[in-house]
């Protein structure tokens, strides 16, 4: 029987922007290196995402060693140090949480507000800020940089075949915003594993991943269509939320490669119980 694999890895550089397809990064105690180590707030200083503003998936992200780059279709960038110097610090609002974040760049925040349309600014996660997760599902070591909750989101390619075959249609993984993509396993087998190993990383899968609006964002044209929660909602409801992928947590760093084999470890009941 084929051997399931890492078959894509994508970086979210800021909260909410577009992703960067990889095919090998770094993994380090908060997750995938430079992971949400960006977000835009509001001026109330809470976090802003394609929930509130779906425009925000245009903005493209690029790393290089030594800068993050955003730039839209309409051929506008900025650029901003990959280790920036340090600015004012804000606590600012994700979900329950209170993090700890400073200020970039002025003339960053007025181009992110002028083309979204909205006053923002662009902040950033210090290395020695520790934000930990959800004790309820986490060891007290755990920690993340600015995601909903947790470091990583897995998803496998079998269940996003299996989803558009139900919907007849051909919608990006992407839409999900998964960190790993794993491939030749059966659909939604991701939902019975509870530890798996990645070229000696090791993962724990604690809670399925409850799904908002944002995968029915178009990628290349911020417009909203039905698709895929309606078919979500048909085949994939549990308590009253939608469900596709698993989060995870990990407790190693280390490296992870496109053609890495997964190592399922343990098993256990289907979460979402469907």
């Amino acid at each position: 029987m084929p051997h399931p694999f890492l078959s894509d890895i994508y970086v979210y550089p800021v909260k909410s922007l577009a992703g960067i397809k990889v095919s090998k990064w770094s993994v380090n105690s908060k997750g995938l290196l430079h992971d949400r180590k960006w977000m835009l707030i509001d001026s109330n200083n809470q976090f802003l995402s394609q929930r509130k503003i779906p425009k925000m998936v245009l903005i493209k992200t690029q790393l290089t060693d030594s800068e993050l780059i955003l730039s839209t279709s309409a051929d506008s960038s900025i650029s901003l140090p990959i280790d920036p110097i340090a600015g004012k610090a804000y606590n600012t609002s994700i979900w329950n949480d209170v993090c700890v974040a400073k200020s970039t760049s002025d003339i960053a925040n007025q181009w992110l507000s002028d083309f979204l349309g909205v006053q923002c600014q662009i902040v950033y996660q210090p290395d020695d800020v520790v934000r930990a997760v959800d004790p309820k599902y986490a060891k007290t070591t755990d920690q993340v940089n600015f995601s909903d909750g947790f470091p990583f989101l897995i998803a496998s390619e079998g269940s996003m075949r299996a989803l558009n075959k139900a919907m007849s249609l051909d919608l990006s993984i992407e839409r999900f915003r998964p960190n790993l993509v794993i491939s030749q396993c059966q659909p939604y087998a991701e939902d019975s594993w509870r530890e798996i190993s990645i070229n000696n990383i090791d993962f724990r899968l604690p809670k399925p991943c409850s799904r908002c609006a944002i995968p029915t964002i178009d990628l290349s044209t911020a417009t909203i269509s039905n698709e895929p929660l309606r078919t979500l909602n048909r085949l994939r409801k549990w308590n009253k939320q939608v469900y596709f992928g698993q989060n995870a947590l990990h407790d190693h760093s280390g490296e992870l490669f496109i053609g890495n084999k997964v190592q399922i470890v343990r098993t256990g009941p289907q979460q979402p119980p469907l």
